[in-house]
């Protein structure tokens, strides 16, 4: 009797793991219904309101640099403080980046906070506000929080190695009075590219410049399980600043692809192991029990074994199709690849500015070239920002962005 019984219930198990399997390849979410008007600010914001939580900090972030773009601060301040303050939950993670590190959960479900060059530049953009209000001491936070995004603060394996904000942390201490040198010596060491030059008491206006189009992300493996980046396709490589008769060569101090690429020169290998390695144990596992349960199931003799083996062979089969190692691909698409800046002493007054952007053969690109028309203030530091993506209504920069 208990043989039949037994019979019974490893029978009416198959279909139903069947049924199980089958459930558990078919979910597909229902994607927001968010209407696009081409106009990257107005999609972000609506994508920011509509959209699910979990992308809002990566619509932030994108707005934000549009906002920055087109000469709207006080928009780019608004949307980078909220984006900001989201990242303090990667230290107390949400139940959906709980989720995401487990087995069933694909990694692009969890929050976005971004991968570290991604908050790095984040916290980079905001310390430029900050600076344009007049914050120094707000602005030097920012760069050194942005420090923290790029090393291993807790196993300190790597250190930070952004000349741009090291540069910047210790010209704001020298402007406050402190002794900036030692931060200097840093940037100085990491330069790869760009001469550095010394700091100057003299020096009234600050000029962030980034160019070119920033990392992609991509994944790859078997299951889609590496996560890996593409340089971006743009023609600028450098630039070339023209002001008073006088002519700076502006090169790249940071590569954002070598930053998304390594951690403090280090390259990285971005691959979800454990999952991947999960997926595929439990899918051969499973394929070894559906074939040898099949066979034993024939016989008389071994059909109770045979269905036992079977309904864990579809058992394994459904864990492994539930397993989700697929990398996380959500991108903060509109980055630079290069950054850099200037730093001039200009009298009190309107001044022209002209920034070329040039190729690789160092020939000028036409259609990038950007006319600044600013006005510097006397006894304080005019900070400003251009872009060869700024847009031709954000050619004339203002001084300041009230927070």
């Amino acid at each position: 009797m208990f043989k039949v019984e037994h019979r019974r219930v490893a029978a009416g198990l198959v279909p139903m793991l069947v049924v199980a399997l089958l459930a558990a390849g078919c979910t597909v979410p229902a994607r927001p219904r968010v209407a696009y008007t081409g106009d990257p600010i107005r999609d972000g914001q609506a994508w920011i309101e509509q959209g699910p939580p979990k992308d809002k900090v990566l619509w932030e972030y994108r707005t934000a640099l549009y906002a920055m773009r087109g000469s709207d601060f006080p928009l780019a301040t608004k949307l980078f403080d909220d984006a900001i303050l989201n990242l303090g939950a990667m230290m107390q993670p949400d139940a959906e980046a709980r989720k995401a590190r487990g087995y069933f959960t694909e990694e692009a479900k969890k929050t976005f906070y971004g991968e570290p060059y991604e908050r790095v530049m984040a916290w980079y953009y905001r310390g430029i506000l900050y600076w344009m209000a007049g914050q120094l001491d707000n602005a030097r936070a920012c760069f050194r929080s942005a420090q923290f995004q790029d090393a291993d603060a807790e196993n300190k394996e790597y250190k930070a190695d952004y000349v741009i904000l090291d540069y910047m942390e210790g010209l704001i201490t020298d402007k406050l009075g402190g002794d900036g040198s030692d931060a200097f010596q840093r940037a100085q060491k990491l330069s790869k590219i760009a001469r550095l030059p010394a700091y100057n008491a003299d020096a009234n206006v600050i000029l962030f410049i980034d160019f070119g189009a920033g990392p992609q992300k991509y994944a790859s493996g078997e299951y889609g399980e590496e996560l890996r980046f593409r340089e971006g396709s743009s023609p600028v490589k450098s630039a070339r600043l023209s002001f008073d008769k006088q002519t700076l060569a502006i090169s790249p101090t940071d590569d954002l692809y070598y930053q998304a690429t390594t951690r403090g020169g280090r390259l990285m290998d971005h691959v979800l192991g454990n999952k991947a390695v999960f997926k595929k144990t439990t899918d051969t596992v499973g394929n070894a029990a559906l074939i040898t349960g099949s066979v034993l199931a024939t016989h008389r003799d071994t059909q109770d074994a045979g269905l036992a083996v079977l309904g864990a062979g579809i058992l394994a089969k459904i864990f492994a199709s539930a397993t989700r190692p697929e990398a996380d691909t959500r991108t903060w698409q509109n980055l630079p690849q290069y950054l850099s800046f200037a730093v001039l002493a200009l009298p009190p007054g309107d001044h022209q500015l002209t920034v070329n952007f040039l190729d690789a053969a160092g020939q000028v690109i036409t259609n990038r070239n950007k006319m600044m028309e600013i006005s510097v203030s006397a006894g304080r530091d005019n900070v400003f920002y251009v872009s060869d993506q700024t847009t031709p209504t954000s050619t004339t920069t203002p001084n300041s962005a009230k927070p």
